[in-house]
């Protein structure tokens, strides 16, 4: 049986090249924002200032995605930055998922910019399947107007490991024989799933390369690192021990957080921050039909120090304002009145079955709401988020410009998206297990 051919391609700097092709599509003597110091960014005004993609001329200057705007300034003074525009992405995406599937039998979407193709059994229609992936790659930038880099090999690890070689716009072959001289060389930080905090711990134990952890005793890597070190011990040797493309598991949690215009000072406006958030939350609960029984609070002060607080319900809920109230208690008991620049609703222990711990007093009180929530919901779906909104979210009575009810945009980008917990942010996921072993 012949051996699987898996393709990863992976959209170079996909935010800023589809901005790239979009201005240049509608003004063809434009420059190319992907030749100098550019960047997409977040609204400095709106302090939302992080760089979200950037231009190989940035990066040689040291720009790094996820740096505040400030500071990527003060690397490259000449930087460009471009608002980005995540309908733009949504439409990008499709278009290059579309283009996939008229080629490969099995697409396997990975995140908004990046897929696996199972290439297996169509060497007798494309030929070699390395110089088919050439191919495949200049048909996109023909007809897309972005370049891709595409990694080659008999597993969906190794070929996204491939692809993530030297960039843009090239092919990388990474088969199993060629681990020991293309892949073990590298610096452990290269290897899928090692992170800072993973990696320091290896080079601690004198392991700086990958090739060294393929060749580390397996036992006291997992010793050190339990399953994630069983993880990374097997990825480190080629070998994909667990699916990447794997069915999300369903959502534990939900919640939601706001970047502020201004710091926050008083208890009022924080509360009234804290019910738009709590509306949010309660809303995501609802459609899916899901409970929690945790609320956390999020806050970051001015001075950019984290802290969160967390309580336990009694009961399961999905209602807004029991959300709002616990939010609000944590927010009177641990808050000191440092001005706030970020603040977060989060929930968790999510699950389809609601069960009630009725008190005396309330009785019927959540049930009431839960009732009015629903109601709510229904008729912001069918007349807009805008057709009902509560007094205090009324122009000339809210002291922050924040509206209630989801992000009609934010909704509409997760939702199209396959595994995107969120767009800009895939280096997050794939770091993920890293934490875990902080």
């Amino acid at each position: 049986m012949p051996e699987p051919v898996i393709y990863h391609i992976d959209v170079n700097s996909a935010f800023l090249s589809w901005e790239a092709a979009r201005r240049l599509a509608e003004a063809p003597d434009s420059p190319d924002i992907r030749t100098f110091p550019a960047a997409i960014g977040g609204d400095e005004t709106t302090r939302h200032g992080i760089v979200l993609a950037k231009s190989p001329s940035a990066k040689k200057y040291g720009v790094k995605t996820g740096e505040p705007l400030a500071q990527a300034r003060r690397k490259c003074p000449q930087l460009q930055i471009y608002p980005p525009d995540y309908s733009l992405y949504v439409r990008r995406s499709h278009e290059f998922i579309e283009l996939l599937r008229r080629y490969a039998p099995d697409v396997e979407a990975y995140s908004i910019d990046e897929a696996f193709c199972d290439m297996s059994g169509t060497g007798t229609l494309y030929g070699d399947l390395t110089l088919f992936a050439h191919r495949l790659k200049d048909i996109i930038e023909n007809e897309l107007a972005f370049t891709v880099n595409i990694g080659v090999s008999s597993n969906r690890l190794l070929a996204k490991m491939a692809s993530d070689f030297e960039k843009p716009n090239k092919v990388h072959t990474l088969f199993t024989e060629e681990v020991p001289l293309k892949l073990w060389p590298l610096p452990i930080e290269r290897l899928f799933f090692v992170g800072p905090s993973t990696s320091k711990k290896l080079r601690a134990l004198g392991i700086d390369t990958i090739g060294a952890l393929a060749n580390a005793d397996y036992p006291m890597i997992v010793s050190t690192f339990k399953a994630h070190g069983d993880t990374i011990w097997h990825y480190a040797n080629g070998i994909e021990s667990a699916d990447l493309t794997h069915t999300a598991p369903a959502n534990k949690g939900y919640g939601n957080s706001v970047t502020l215009p201004f710091d926050v000072t008083d208890t009022d406006t924080a509360k009234h921050i804290l019910l738009s958030l709590s509306e949010t939350v309660g809303a995501r609960l609802r459609m899916e039909k899901a409970y929690i029984s945790v609320v956390q609070l999020q806050m970051v002060d001015a001075e950019f120090h984290h802290y969160s607080r967390q309580m336990t319900l009694p009961s399961s809920t999905n209602v807004t304002e029991k959300i709002y109230a616990c939010a609000c208690s944590l927010l009177d008991h641990f808050w000191r009145h440092t001005p706030l620049r970020l603040l977060g609703v989060y929930t968790s222990r999510a699950t389809a079955d609601c069960y009630e711990q009725y008190n005396l007093f309330d009785m019927d009180k959540y049930e009431r709401l839960s009732k009015l929530n629903s109601a709510v919901d229904t008729i912001r779906t069918r007349f807009g988020e805008d057709s009902i909104k509560r007094a205090c979210f009324l122009e000339g009575h809210s002291k922050t410009d924040l509206k209630s009810g989801p992000n009609p945009h934010t909704a509409a980008f997760s939702k199209n998206i396959p595994h995107m917990t969120s767009g800009m942010n895939k280096a997050k996921r794939e770091k993920r297990a890293e934490t875990d072993q902080s």
